[in-house]
């Protein structure tokens, strides 16, 4: 697993969070064995839309519960089967490892998959 959180201090003395990515099934293992919520981005290399949501996703892992993580499709094929993507982007919630939110309509803007997240961190 790349980590890429925690990163550079803020202003505030406090640290931002960024996406980490997940390179294979392995990685996704260990990322449900540290946290219990994580929002599950499935993109391809090449997708115009999938790269116009790294903003995005770069907000909600900040403003956020739970941690944001990126797996390309393509390099793991496994791990796309396993929750049947059929498009890129497609955003996946996580609760204790159990889908609880899907969002794969295109590009979303940070405030439904912040209100995924803050509503099942609650539960």
């Amino acid at each position: 697993m790349t980590e890429t959180t925690p990163s550079e201090p803020t202003d505030d003395g406090s640290t931002t969070q960024k996406p980490v990515q997940l390179n294979d099934v392995a990685d996704y293992d260990d990322l449900l064995e540290e946290r219990d919520l994580v929002l599950l981005e499935f993109v391809t290399s090449g997708c115009g839309i999938c790269a116009s949501m790294e903003p995005v996703l770069g907000g909600v892992a900040r403003n956020a519960p739970g941690v944001v993580a990126i797996v390309n499709a393509g390099l793991v094929p496994d791990l796309a089967a396993q929750f049947n993507i059929q498009s890129v982007p497609t955003l996946v919630v996580l609760k204790d490892g159990e889908e609880v939110a899907r969002f794969d309509d295109g590009f979303q803007p940070a405030e439904p998959l912040v209100d995924a997240l803050e509503t099942h961190a609650s539960r």
